[in-house]
């Protein structure tokens, strides 16, 4: 059986499509095309925790508010202390 690779240019493709959609409308389309609903789901409430904890939300509160899993939190959360896109694009 062969190995399938996903390229750095393959995910550079993705990103770029992606900021086609020009409104709410195309995005929702192009997800719904791409995603599976649970997928959608999935992101959409990586969101929530995000705009939770940069709310003040203890980790508690947000699994509470999300039933979002303890693992899942923890990667949020580094994203919103330590990455470069949750700040600029989640507010």
């Amino acid at each position: 059986m062969q190995k399938r690779t996903v390229s750095k240019k393959d995910i550079d493709n993705l990103f770029e499509v992606i900021i086609r959609a020009n409104n709410l409308k195309d995005c929702k389309t192009l997800f719904e095309d791409l995603c599976t609903d649970k997928e959608i789901e999935q992101m959409a409430q990586r969101v929530k925790a995000a705009k939770l904890l940069m709310d003040g939300n203890t980790y508690n509160q947000v699994i509470a508010l999300t039933d979002i899993s303890s693992a899942t939190l923890c990667r949020v959360s580094r994203c919103v202390q330590y990455g470069k896109g949750y700040k600029n694009f989640v507010k």
